[in-house]
């Protein structure tokens, strides 16, 4: 009996000692503050809180080139801090030299974005975030592969251990690390954020600019406008949250030639042509333009909207009910003088924020 006991004693010791020694210290809570102005339609997934451990572990898995097959490209690839997040390319190239068939689109503050990607595919970042690894122009990884070459690294195992208090690492840890980073990427410190904020920073020209970006033109009683706010709301610059109400057939394209775009999603005919209008925040620094960066210039772009625009079933109702002119019929001509339309363009370069783009929170890690 006294053996036994002894023995029993030996054995609780050393488990007590095995639990000291592999303590799991919780994740640190990281404070998000978000900017007062924005508001506060966002929403943080209940099972994937900010924490600061878990906010470094996406940083490094976002600029992470052993993600790709030939470990030559990160998400960091096609989205450049330096462009706000975008590639400057017309097609984002993979890892082979294929051409994407898409731009590359900003991602700024996405934490009030609720679709991701052009054709609005996915609802949650988690989601965005495995999809391009899997791709096989983009990444060409399997979720089993990836998987596999973080556990055999010497430094992932522990960066899980103290992100999510494990060192089994899984697809779906992955992508709640690189949910938390992409959530960080706010962009709040621009120009016209400082004029939101009360500080007289805009000119002349870029207050006309605004005034007409954020104005339904109305030709009957002259009220002027350019009509982008119709499309690009409120201080965020982006679409709605609710459904799909973001998305939106530009006349970018005449009927023989419109994409599926949300039709892929919804299988409505009515959506056919229509894709996300995205943020336009940093837009002068996110050339080209369009879902398949068609125009090069914010001249091109506001020339479209002013006098090229092509008329389909689904042409959205936003664009065929703007003129400036009491007498335009189909196809519409928006009517912008070309002061105006520099005004426009002027204001569109007060979104560009300088601090986003230079922060070092959200650089590559690798290269500091």
């Amino acid at each position: 009996m006294i053996l036994r006991f002894g023995i029993l004693l030996i054995g609780l010791n050393l488990l007590l000692s095995c639990s000291e020694d592999t303590q799991i210290n919780k994740p640190t809570p990281y404070e998000f503050i978000p900017p007062e102005f924005f508001g506060d339609r966002y929403e943080i997934p209940a099972d994937n809180s900010f924490t600061v451990e878990g906010i470094a572990l996406g940083r490094n898995l976002f600029y992470e080139k052993q993600l790709s097959r030939n470990s030559q490209v990160s998400c960091g690839s096609c989205h450049q801090q330096s462009k706000a997040f975008t590639d400057g390319a017309k097609f984002s190239i993979g890892l082979n030299g294929e051409l994407t068939g898409r731009s590359s689109m900003s991602l700024v503050n996405l934490l009030w974005q609720t679709k991701f990607f052009w054709d609005g595919r996915v609802q949650s970042l988690e989601e965005q975030a495995l999809q391009p690894i899997q791709d096989h122009i983009e990444m060409d990884l399997t979720l089993e592969e990836a998987v596999e070459r973080l556990s055999d690294s010497d430094v992932y195992p522990q960066q899980f251990l103290e992100a999510f208090e494990t060192e089994e690492i899984t697809s779906d840890l992955i992508a709640k690390a690189l949910g938390q980073f992409m959530r960080t990427l706010v962009s709040s410190n621009s120009k016209y954020d400082q004029h939101l904020q009360g500080e007289d920073v805009l000119t002349d020209q870029e207050k006309l600019g605004m005034d007409l970006f954020f104005t339904h033109p109305e030709p009957n009683t002259g009220l002027r406008g350019g009509n982008c706010g119709d499309c690009h709301l409120n201080i965020l610059t982006a679409g709605n949250r609710e459904g799909y109400q973001g998305f939106h057939n530009n006349g970018i394209d005449s009927e023989e030639s419109l994409e599926d775009g949300l039709m892929i999603v919804t299988g409505k005919a009515t959506d056919k042509g229509k894709f996300k209008a995205p943020s336009l925040r940093n837009i002068a620094l996110t050339a080209p333009y369009m879902h398949d960066g068609r125009m090069a210039t914010l001249e091109e772009v506001l020339d479209h909207y002013n006098e090229n625009i092509q008329t389909s079933t689904t042409l959205d109702v936003l664009i065929t009910n703007a003129t400036n002119n009491p007498e335009s019929v189909l196809p519409v001509m928006l009517g912008l003088t070309e002061e105006e339309k520099q005004a426009i363009i002027a204001f569109l370069h007060t979104l560009t924020d300088e601090i986003f783009i230079n922060d070092e929170a959200f650089s590559d890690p690798f290269e500091n």
